[in-house]
């Protein structure tokens, strides 16, 4: 296996996970802790790499003029780029109408806790009440991204021995988390091999579900290729001035993975050291740019938000005027900023939707069984919008990439 490229091998591992879950589900049990170890071992390298990456990173960046325009750049690229998504689902959901005639009676009953969240709300929670807290809980991305900000900023103001120790102490630990971070990404077919094959095993009737479903399934999935095979591209190519499918060629590890693991957050490990070391984007364009774009650029999750509320209002028979569906758009983009990058996030943003368009959250139990298989395409899609961010706004800084 060692001769093969790693997304060969990643490759080799899924269909192999495809067939072990189809065909051996009682022995899953066997394998899904490998799948079980390899998330573990992501989640325990992401605070340690963002925190000495940020830092890092905003130490090189210098001052407040270029970290102003920077967040500007990465700002506005991720609510450009998730806009585009949205409408693309908009589009091709008021096209092909999946949710006309779709079946109620396949509800599944829903137990979500839904804590509704303004943008205001998301603001507030950036600035972390307890900074150690932040640190030990995965989903408090944005706080640990503030904090080290922010730290890394100020080192920038302190003068002497003390700017240059601390620049090298966080130089030197991401340096350490970068090792760290190639070693895991070596076990990386064990552990999709075992997540993927007990994803399978635990879907009862994938073709009767597909025979249901699947006109609903196939307009996500339509829009979220055309997002992520014509849109990105095309910014990448005519305002990022770069070529996109040399880019694409380096991310199909990350890629690979985050479709396996369905989250941004996991996936992020590898999304930093292919866009480094294979397309040559700086420290200080991917350390603030992808554990930024990991948390709240989610293109694909505002996509799949928007089909999936149009889907239900369909089901269930009521129309949805245009300004209705333009609110859609807006909260669609707002709740996709909020949702955390772990599997199944988008599901829960979905509620806030419906309550906002004023549909039943009883619907959000129409989409439940295909919700997981949808939810890979939708991640991965999260996580090439990231990388080809990384490389517009390098490329806008002036700097050389491979790509």
């Amino acid at each position: 296996m060692r001769k093969f490229q790693l997304h060969w091998q990643i490759l080799i591992a899924l269909i192999l996970a495809v067939l072990f879950g189809v065909f051996l589900k009682e022995y899953v049990n066997w394998v899904s802790w490998m799948g079980d170890i390899f998330l573990r071992a992501l989640k325990m390298i992401i605070i340690p790499l963002v925190l000495s990456s940020i830092i890092s990173g905003v130490t090189n960046i210098g001052n407040a003029e270029n970290l102003g325009r920077l967040g500007l750049k990465t700002i506005l690229y991720y609510v450009l780029t998730s806009t585009f998504a949205i409408i693309t689902g908009l589009i091709l959901v008021n096209v092909f109408r999946p949710g006309v005639g779709a079946d109620l009676n396949l509800e599944q009953a829903v137990n979500l806790q839904v804590t509704s969240q303004s943008l205001g709300d998301v603001l507030i929670r950036i600035i972390p009440d307890n900074i150690v807290d932040a640190f030990s809980n995965n989903t408090q991305m944005l706080s640990v991204i503030f904090f080290a900000i922010l730290f890394g900023f100020f080192i920038t103001r302190v003068s002497g021995r003390s700017n240059q120790l601390l620049t090298d102490f966080f130089n030197a630990i991401f340096e350490v988390m970068m090792k760290v971070t190639l070693f895991v990404i070596r076990f990386t077919p064990f552990g999709i091999f075992g997540l993927v094959a007990k994803t399978v095993s635990e879907q009862d009737d994938l073709l009767s579900l597909m025979e249901s479903m699947g006109l609903y399934m196939l307009v996500v999935m339509m829009a979220l290729a055309l997002h992520a095979f014509i849109t990105l591209p095309l910014i990448t190519r005519f305002i990022g001035k770069a070529k996109p499918w040399k880019h694409f060629n380096f991310m199909k590890t990350p890629l690979l993975t985050a479709f396996s693991t369905s989250s941004s957050n996991a996936t992020l490990p590898l999304t930093m050291q292919a866009v480094e070391d294979k397309s040559g984007v700086s420290n200080k364009i991917t350390s603030f740019t992808l554990p930024l774009g990991a948390t709240i650029n989610m293109d694909g999750t505002a996509l799949y938000e928007c089909v999936a509320v149009m889907f239900i209002a369909q089901a269930y028979g009521i129309e949805l005027s245009f300004m209705q569906q333009v609110l859609v758009v807006i909260t669609a983009l707002l709740a996709s900023i909020g949702a955390a990058g772990i599997p199944m996030a988008g599901l829960v943003m979905i509620t806030i939707i419906l309550t906002v368009v004023g549909l039943p959250l009883e619907g959000v139990g129409l989409i439940l069984a295909v919700d997981r298989i949808l939810d890979m395409f939708r991640t991965a899609t999260n996580v090439w919008s990231d990388s080809c961010g990384a490389v517009i706004i390098a490329k806008s800084e002036g700097e050389t990439l491979r790509v």
